[in-house]
């Protein structure tokens, strides 16, 4: 019976140079590096920091741009509750929670998949919470041109609840608007309460 072996595509010259370092840091904290636990564990923790910040290679435009459609509609189309999972640049440590993302079109329809797509593009960098929400905006609104872009991101943060001030449950909430989401309080009003609807 053959062993089972997972295939990844990595680059291996990059991850060898990571687990060099994270050799060096284990050793760092005065952890036994040749202990059976851990013999992998700076390959493993390698390719993981290679697929958190994957998102670095990802053109966030062009995923919009292949799912562009002609449509005469412009009433509003949410995608809600986005799982976001990314790593803030201060300490390298997880922020999680939910994207909601709407736009007002304005004769350009995108295909509904390619929206949590673009999150995940610039959620897999090194980040912070403000630039993530701003980035993803400015991607729709320039790619798409519609009428109006809002985007919403609710977080929690290992970096306040595992270290520093040590609060848990604490929820961070980001926004950024366009056009008519930023000019028409009614329609802001709108989209936050079918956000807030499920909850």
């Amino acid at each position: 019976m053959a062993l089972y072996k997972r295939t990844d595509n990595y680059d291996e010259k990059a991850i060898s140079k990571l687990a060099e370092a994270y050799h060096s840091i284990l050793d760092g904290i005065g952890e036994d590096v040749q202990r059976e636990g851990l013999l992998k564990t700076p390959e493993r923790v390698s390719k993981a920091l290679a697929f958190m910040t994957s998102g670095m290679d990802a053109n966030p435009s062009e995923i919009l741009a292949s799912a562009l459609f002609t449509e005469d509609n412009d009433e509003m189309v949410i995608v809600r509750d986005i799982e976001v999972f990314s790593l803030c640049e201060h300490h390298m440590l997880p922020f999680f929670g939910k994207a909601h993302v709407a736009y007002i079109p304005d004769g350009k329809i995108v295909g509904l998949s390619k929206i949590p797509r673009v999150v995940d593009a610039f959620a897999r960098r090194l980040q912070v919470q403000e630039r993530l929400t701003e980035q993803i905006r400015d991607c729709i609104q320039d790619t798409l041109h519609p009428k109006g872009v809002a985007v919403v991101i609710e977080a929690q943060h290992l970096c306040m609840q595992m270290r520093g001030v040590e609060k848990q449950g604490c929820v961070t909430t980001t926004s950024a608007f366009t056009g008519a989401f930023l000019d028409d309080s009614k329609t802001r009003l709108e989209l936050l309460n079918l956000i807030n609807r499920s909850k």
